[in-house]
Order: structure tokens, then sequence, then C-alpha cells
């Protein structure tokens, strides 16, 4: 999967070939505003093999604007998700325009599609598992970026579905900082004349291009951005880079953010994050990067105190690409705590 997908686009292409995708259709999806998404269906892909027991089983949630094919880098013999021992269950969130999305839908097309929330992404996916797959527990939940927001929601709205959970690079709410990030990204693409309130019959490419450059500001750091690009390569990597962008549906793209806008695990109990924790039945092991830009680490690490979880802390200038700049320390460490609940 692809943490940051304008800087990961030459690592999912190098990786094997996925198992091919499936879809399970989830009917009329009601969602945490009262509205109803149509016809709902959930894209996913399964590595590895389901044991009898049905005891083995790992839930890898989407980033944004990716999608289960880019998994397929960290699922396999001897990788972060060792598919030897785990089956792994990588699942489409709406909005990535494979699942339900805005790009997709038949019956709410583009502007008309409801907005939803991090928790409607977690409903739609425990129905996958238990109505259509049998899972009835999961060993663990594992998600990067916006599929730890996922990991961090999932084990509050179902504490007994996941002994254990990994959110990496995650948040159970976002701060200040992640809001100005994620909300000027909204307006980027909102603010292009070509947008048309989403009913666009020609794609606003004025913002995508512009997005790629806010989203870059927020995947790296000064000193990796300055060692890897030299100034006189500016013009040609940032010119891939906008055209990387392009290939992204606008509407999908800012239906993702506004659910990671609106995500805070402890808004139904008032904003208490202490509540909220005190729900959590799975043990945790967080990993998080501090000098990440894009996702503050402080809430995560506050959570992990709450639910007296194990952390891992990437103190490393990737940012929020820290893990795969650290995976050869990360990798055994997630290992061991899938085995036998402890990193070390």
């Amino acid at each position: 999967m692809r943490i940051a997908i304008l800087v990961l686009i030459a690592c999912a292409a190098a990786a094997q070939a996925p198992p091919p995708q499936q879809f399970a259709p989830i009917g009329d999806l009601k969602l945490e505003s009262g509205e109803v998404l149509r016809d709902c269906r959930i894209g996913y892909r399964v590595f590895g093999t389901l044991n009898a027991e049905r005891s083995n089983a790992v839930l890898v949630p989407s980033a944004l604007a990716a999608t289960s094919r880019e998994i397929a880098r960290l699922a396999g013999p001897g990788r972060l998700l060792d598919t030897s021992r785990w089956y792994v269950v990588a699942v489409d969130a709406l909005g990535n325009g494979v699942s339900s999305s805005p790009s997709n839908s038949r019956l709410q097309p583009r502007g008309r599609f409801p907005r939803f929330t991090i928790r409607d992404l977690v409903n739609a996916q425990h129905i996958l598992l238990t109505r259509h797959l049998g899972i009835q527990r999961l060993r663990a939940v594992a998600g990067i970026s916006m599929g730890g927001m996922q990991a961090f929601e999932l084990v509050v709205a179902y504490p007994d579905f996941a002994h254990l959970a990994v959110p990496l690079l995650g948040t159970p709410r976002q701060t200040t900082y992640d809001l100005l990030l994620w909300d000027t990204q909204r307006k980027v693409i909102e603010l292009d004349p070509a947008w048309m309130g989403g009913e666009y019959k020609t794609p606003p490419a004025r913002a995508m291009q512009a997005l790629a450059g806010v989203q870059l500001l927020g995947i790296s750091t000064p000193q990796q951005r300055n060692s890897q690009t030299p100034a006189e390569r500016y013009p040609a990597w940032m010119a891939a880079m906008e055209k990387s962008v392009q290939r992204f549906d606008a509407n999908n793209w800012r239906s993702q953010l506004l659910a990671m806008l609106a995500h805070d695990v402890s808004k139904p109990y008032g904003g208490d994050m202490a509540k909220a924790a005190a729900r959590v039945r799975a043990r945790l092991l967080v990993v998080v990067g501090l000098q990440d830009h894009m996702v503050n680490p402080e809430p995560a690490l506050e959570f992990a105190r709450l639910v007296q979880g194990h952390t891992i802390e990437i103190n490393s200038p990737c940012g929020h690409g820290a893990l795969d700049c650290e995976m050869e320390m990360v990798a055994p460490r997630v290992a061991r705590f899938l085995e036998g609940g402890s990193p070390e």
C-alpha cells in the first residue's frame, strides 16, 4: 500500500502482481450522517490462507487515494505482513475509486455521493468480514496513514473484534496542523472554477496540479526533499509529480479528505479521549514518525499511553514516509507483536 502515492508510485509498480480484485455487495449502507449510500459494494483482495479456526485474519484498510493493490508491497512471505502466517484482507476504502465512490456510483454519482466518515469505512469493513467472509474476530487490524485512522476507529467502535491493532503513521483524531493540511487540500479542489460543485464534465486539472504540491509538502521534510531533489532538478521532478496526480478523480479525493477532516474517535464520548480509550480491549502497537508533517504523532502517542500500548517512535527525516525508510527496524517488531502481543 502506498503511504504517499505521489512519492511511492515506483515502489508500487515494482511489487509482485497482487491477488485478484474481489467485490462484496453489501446493499444500502446507512451512514453516520443518517444518509444512505445506495447499492454499496466494497473491493478487497486476500493474501495467504485462512486457517481452520479462522483465527489468523489481519485486516489492512487502504490509505488516502490508495487501493488494495498497493498493499501487495507489505503482504507476502517474509514481508511486514507475513502471508505464510497471516490471512491478510486488504480492503478498498469507500471513495478510492474501487469501492463505491463518487466516480463509479450509478445511483449517486459525483457531487450527489453522500458524505461518509472514517466510522462509516469501518462499519462497511465489519459487514464485509462478518457477513461475506465469515470472520467474526480478527487477529489484528493494521493500517498506514488513513488506514491507521481506521485501525484506531475500529478498536473503539468494535472493542471485541480485533485481538491486536497496529496503527502505522495514523491518528485517533486530527490536530490543528493536520486540519490545516487536509482543509487546504479541500479548498484547492473546490476553488478551481472547473469544480462546478463536483458536477464537472472535464476534470479540474488545475486543482489536482496544485494538490500535488500541497501533498508533497506534507509527505516530506525539508531535509529529505533538499537531499533527494537538487534545485536544478526541481522543474522536471515537480512536472512528474503533477502528472502522476492527474490520474486521481477530484471527487474521490475530496470525499476521503472530508472523512479525515471529521475523524475523532472521542467525538461520541464528548471529546473525552480517555473515555474512548476505556472501550479498547485490543492490545496496541502504535507506530509514529516524530518528524511526520502530514499526520502529527502526538494524539497517537497519547492514545497509546491511555491504553498502555506499545509504541515505535521513528525519528527520521523521511517524514510521512518513515515506515519505508525504517522498514528493517520496524518489520521484525511488528512480526513479534502479531505473533505474541509484544514487539520485544
